[in-house]
């Protein structure tokens, strides 16, 4: 039986959040806001809350790989976002099937390379910095790290909109991707995120501060938006903006 669909499908790679607000369970509730459909490939399963990391469990890479391989057989797929991967072995196993099947047919790939919890709780192993770096980032249409993250990169303390610039203009280089530079972290009372190319190009994207919102769930939220507008079709800086309305709309219905 062929299947037709009327909305363009979004894969997510990424663990489960058993409070809802973050990984696959935020990256759904987003794609869908955007009009795509959402399927899921679940690299772990995360016990948590807003406030701390109860216990995870790793799921086999054999698994990961089998569930992205039956996701491309049985839907036409038009956008990919990978967040929590765990291991540098999901990572490699992920880049291996991804690099046949998702950029050999020109998918874009949104890659958040989820290593820490919004209130500092490590969610990865020491030694995936490496395999992003060597695998996956290699694929990807956008890489969209947060501050701890771009620091963990950029081997360097990130605290501020200049450092944080400085060190995504030199990554952006280097690896020859855009990077979106997400600036919640700064807790400045005006956001500024700034998407920046290989070319020097800059777009810098504004919304207010939300501080007595929780900010958990915020960088899967942004990053699957934002796969969903390239899987409708967006330019690069469009689905950008597209995904911060997403973000906005988040913090001013989140929890408080």
């Amino acid at each position: 039986m062929s299947l037709i669909f009327t909305k363009p499908c979004v894969l997510t790679i990424a663990g489960s959040d058993s409070s809802g607000g973050a990984g696959v369970q935020a990256d759904l509730k987003s794609i869908g806001a955007q009009g795509c459909y959402g399927l899921t490939a679940l690299t772990c399963v995360v016990a948590e809350s807003p406030e701390r990391v109860v216990e995870i469990k790793t799921l086999s890479a054999r698994l990961v790989a089998s569930q992205i391989k039956v996701a491309f057989e049985g839907f036409p797929i038009q956008g990919i976002k990978t967040g929590l991967l765990r291991s540098p072995t999901i990572v490699r196993t992920v880049a291996k099937v991804l690099k046949r099947l998702g950029s050999a047919r020109g998918v874009p790939i949104v890659v958040d390379p989820v290593m820490l919890t919004s209130t500092g709780d490590s969610l990865v192993f020491a030694t995936i910095s490496s395999s992003y770096l060597k695998e996956l980032i290699p694929l990807a249409t956008l890489v969209t790290p947060n501050l701890d993250e771009l620091g963990v990169f950029a081997k360097k303390k990130v605290g501020t909109y200049t450092q944080m610039r400085q060190a995504g203009r030199r990554l952006s280089r280097e690896w020859g991707k855009p990077i979106l530079l997400k600036g919640g972290h700064l807790r400045e009372k005006v956001a500024r995120d700034l998407l920046v190319t290989p070319s020097g190009g800059e777009w810098e994207y504004r919304s207010t501060f939300h501080r007595d919102v929780l900010a958990h769930g915020t960088g899967c939220t942004f990053s699957a938006a934002i796969a969903a507008q390239l899987a409708l079709g967006k330019s690069l800086e469009r689905a950008v903006e597209l995904g911060t309305f997403e973000c906005r709309g988040w913090g001013e219905g989140g929890l408080r």
